[in-house]
């Protein structure tokens, strides 16, 4: 019989799910906070973990942490309001296998668990063949950027160089590192991924490098780290940017001696690994703010591959769309043939400031809402089907220039422009930061930047 952990500060909710999964032949123990949960947890051994999110001495992403220093195969389910579903989506990044909504409803909570437990139980995957290409569940882009992109991995995969991956949140770049691994001479070797801005200072540390029995509280057993697991093969440090200062100092020490010491221990362990990088940052302008080491900039820069933006990749929208519709159709057990034409040019016209992540996301959604054999206007987001771009403001330029005639600084004159088409966006708006990059055609992280540049306030 399954064992749940059910954390909830709630006696009578607890009192009620409890009951309910014990009708469906779960065996179920209940703890109030999160550290009576972590007590337990020590103590005694669960299949599953299932969690609400604010409890009165943590939340849900410091629970997750000192879970995950416990233990790694466990899959924790948080409960969680909508008013916190963008941090629970965070906390999945994090290593949380899902999280469900309140007012929970018992199909959906039940299915959920089911999936957590049965994800549980399947065979480790040998990590070599799953670096396969025919496992990884992307398709390669037709445009002249998507090209040169597979130019540049052909080129740099042989090799044994550092690479740091370049590109917007969604872009895929972890499909970059993956094919970069399948395609060097380590790709019958472990291929481990990390998504660094998950990691806290805490955290980060025996998550790279593993740490021995007594090292800190909690450290029951010893832990083998990502470096470890990794040996002969490849190690992708995702975010890279996020990666806590102190750690940089360790990671740069392993890439340059190649050896790591284990929190706890006295000994160093050789180890023979490949690292890619990928940040969503600028980190030359990290490195000049005093956010990360110039010195693991470079060691980490051997060859630098930058992704562009799918909104800047012509002709690749329909072919990625239409992958992702067959994907959808495979998980969702439907039969959607094709986006009909005004479903088409809909996403030809959008922007996609996130990306391939949120096209497939999309494509998803429309195949579940789909009741025909096409996907229409009516199953995309009201964002998509009826965007248009913002008009450009020329008539400012003119103003501008008519207001002063005796000025020709052209620098100047498209600067104060450029503030005031910010301005007028943001006023539309209504201040929202993100809608208003997505309608300038701009990433929200150049948005903020031209902010500051202008010395505009929010």
């Amino acid at each position: 019989m399954p064992k749940i952990l059910l954390i909830d500060d709630d006696p009578a909710f607890c009192l009620m799910l409890r009951g309910f999964l014990q009708r469906q032949q779960y065996e179920v123990a209940t703890a109030y906070t999160a550290n009576d949960g972590l007590r337990l947890l020590k103590g005694q051994d669960f299949d599953l973990i299932l969690t609400d999110f604010r409890l009165p001495d943590k939340d849900g992403l410091e629970l997750l942490t000192q879970i995950r220093v416990l233990t790694q195969e466990v899959p924790v389910i948080l409960m969680t309001t909508y008013a916190d579903i963008r941090t629970a989506v965070r906390a999945i990044k994090m290593g949380a296998f899902e999280y469900i909504t309140k007012p929970i409803n018992p199909d959906e909570t039940l299915l959920v668990i089911q999936n957590a437990l049965a994800k549980k139980a399947e065979p480790k995957p040998d990590t070599a063949a799953a670096a396969q290409a025919g496992n990884i569940e992307f398709v390669r882009g037709q445009s002249p950027q998507a090209e040169k992109i597979e130019e540049f991995i052909s080129l740099v995969a042989p090799t044994n160089l550092s690479v740091i991956v370049e590109g917007e949140s969604g872009t895929g770049k972890e499909y970059v590192a993956r094919m970069i691994h399948h395609q060097s001479k380590r790709h019958n070797k472990p291929f481990i991924a990390i998504d660094c801005g998950a990691l806290s200072k805490e955290l980060a540390g025996s998550e790279l490098f593993g740490y021995v029995k007594g090292a800190f509280t909690g450290a029951l057993k010893d832990k083998e780290g990502q470096f470890e697991a990794a040996e002969g093969g490849t190690l992708f440090l995702d975010e890279i940017g996020n990666l806590p200062y102190e750690v940089q100092v360790k990671l740069l020490r392993a890439l340059q001696e190649r050896k790591v010491r284990k929190l706890g221990s006295t000994a160093d362990q050789d180890v023979d690994v490949r690292v890619l990088a990928a940040t969503n940052e600028d980190l030359v302008q990290a490195v000049a703010n005093g956010q990360f080491r110039e010195d693991l900039y470079h060691r980490l820069n051997e060859f630098k591959i930058n992704i562009p933006a799918l909104r800047e990749r012509d002709g690749d929208v329909l072919l990625f769309a239409n992958h992702f519709l067959q994907q959808a159709n495979h998980e969702l057990e439907k039969q959607v043939e094709e986006f009909d034409m005004e479903a088409e040019e809909a996403l030809l016209k959008y922007t996609w400031p996130g990306n391939l992540r949120e096209l497939k996301n999309v494509v998803k959604r429309a195949v579940l809402l789909s009741k025909s054999d096409y996907v229409t206007l009516q199953e995309l987001p009201g964002e998509i089907a009826h965007y248009s771009p913002a008009p450009l403001q020329q008539a400012s330029v003119s103003y501008a220039a008519a207001s002063n005639p005796m000025e020709t600084d052209l620098k100047s004159i498209n600067e104060r422009n450029e503030r005031e088409m910010i301005m007028a966006m943001l006023e539309r708006v209504k201040y929202n930061k993100s809608k208003a990059a997505r309608l300038l055609n701009i990433d929200r992280k150049t948005l903020y930047n031209k902010l500051k540049l202008y010395n505009i306030e929010i």
